[in-house]
C-alpha cells in the first residue's frame, strides 16, 4: 500500500509541474493569457525619439518645478539654476520617463514632421529668459556650470537615440512664430563644438558670401528656400512678410546671435546655404533676376 501511495504522489506532483507555465527563455515573454516570441526582430525599425529640443523655463526653480509637474506642460528633464545646490552635484530632474510623451513642444514642425512631442526628448533649463525694457529685450545670461550639465545630459541622450546634429533644436526652431527660447545668448556654437547640434562651416559661409558685404541685402526667396530645405516652416513667396521675418530672426538667434533683427541680409543667406550643403546635401540658388521684384 505504501508503494502504491508513493507512486500516486509522484504522478500527482508530475502532473502539477506539467500544468505550470514553462520557464521564459531569451526570446519568450509570458504575458497575461498569452506568450510573445521575440526570436525574429525586423530590420525595418529605428528609435521613436528623433529630436532633442531645448527650452528655457522663464521662471525660477520653484515655479519651474510647479509649472512642469502640476500644470498642463511638462518635459522629460529639468536642469536646475545656478542657485540650486543640485547643480554642483551634477544632478538634473527627470519629470517624465523617456518612453512617455512629454508636453513641451506644443504646435511644432521640423523638416516636414509635425507634433514633435511624439518623437522628441524635451529639456527645460531654468532661466528667466528676458526682461522687456521699452523696445529692447535684456536677456538673462547662462551659467557655465549649467551649460556643462546640459552638455552631459544632451550627449547621453544623443548617443542613446542616435540623434543627428540637425535634429538638436531650439524650441524657437520648431515653433518660430510662437517661441524664442532658449534665446540668443544660448551657446549653440560652443555645444556644436562638443558634438551637440549643428553649426555651419565658416569656410563654406565665406564661399557663399563670395567676397560680398555680409549686411548687404540678400535674396528673400533663396533664404526662404534654404531655410525650408534645412527644416524650418517658412512661406515660399519671395516676399518679406511678417512670418518670414520672424522665422529669419529665430534662425539668426540660433546661428548668428550677434544680429537677430530678422533682416534678410547676405550673411544670413550664406549661413542658410552652408547649413543646407553640410546637412542636406547641397543648395539650390534661385536667380536674382527672377525674384528682384519680390525681394523686399
Amino acid at each position: 500500500m505504501k508503494q502504491i501511495a508513493l507512486i500516486t504522489l509522484i504522478f500527482f506532483i508530475t502532473g502539477c509541474v506539467k500544468t505550470q507555465n514553462p520557464p521564459q527563455s531569451d526570446n519568450q515573454i509570458q504575458r497575461t493569457g498569452y506568450r510573445v516570441n521575440t526570436q525574429h526582430p525586423s530590420q525595418s525599425q529605428n528609435e521613436r525619439v528623433r529630436f532633442l529640443i531645448l527650452h528655457y523655463t522663464a521662471a525660477n526653480d520653484a515655479d519651474s518645478m510647479r509649472l512642469l509637474t502640476q500644470g498642463n506642460v511638462s518635459a522629460h528633464y529639468l536642469v536646475p539654476s545656478a542657485s540650486s545646490p543640485l547643480l554642483s552635484q551634477n544632478t538634473v530632474y527627470q519629470l517624465v520617463a523617456e518612453d512617455k510623451r512629454a508636453w513641451h513642444a506644443g504646435l511644432s514642425e521640423w523638416n516636414g514632421r509635425t507634433n514633435l512631442n511624439d518623437s522628441s526628448i524635451g529639456v527645460e533649463i531654468v532661466n528667466l529668459g528676458y526682461e522687456q525694457k521699452l523696445m529692447v529685450r535684456e536677456w538673462y545670461p547662462w551659467d557655465t556650470r549649467q551649460i556643462k550639465l546640459v552638455a552631459r545630459l544632451a550627449s547621453d541622450v544623443i548617443k542613446r537615440y542616435g540623434i543627428t546634429p540637425d535634429n538638436v533644436l531650439a524650441h524657437s526652431d520648431v515653433a518660430p512664430t510662437r517661441k524664442v527660447d532658449p534665446g540668443p545668448l544660448f551657446p549653440w556654437k560652443q555645444l556644436a563644438g562638443e558634438g551637440i547640434g549643428a553649426w555651419p562651416d565658416s569656410a563654406t559661409v565665406q564661399k557663399y558670401l563670395a567676397g560680398r558685404a555680409r549686411y548687404d541685402a540678400g535674396s528673400v526667396r533663396n533664404i526662404q528656400a534654404d531655410l525650408a530645405r534645412y527644416g524650418y516652416s517658412i512661406p515660399q513667396t519671395g516676399i518679406m512678410d511678417a512670418t518670414t521675418k520672424q522665422v529669419i530672426a529665430v534662425f539668426q538667434m540660433h546661428f548668428r546671435p550677434a544680429d537677430y533683427s530678422g533682416i534678410a541680409d547676405l550673411e544670413t543667406e550664406a549661413i542658410a546655404a552652408a547649413l543646407v550643403e553640410k546637412y542636406r546635401g547641397g543648395t539650390q540658388l534661385v536667380s536674382t533676376q527672377q525674384v528682384s521684384n519680390t525681394d523686399l
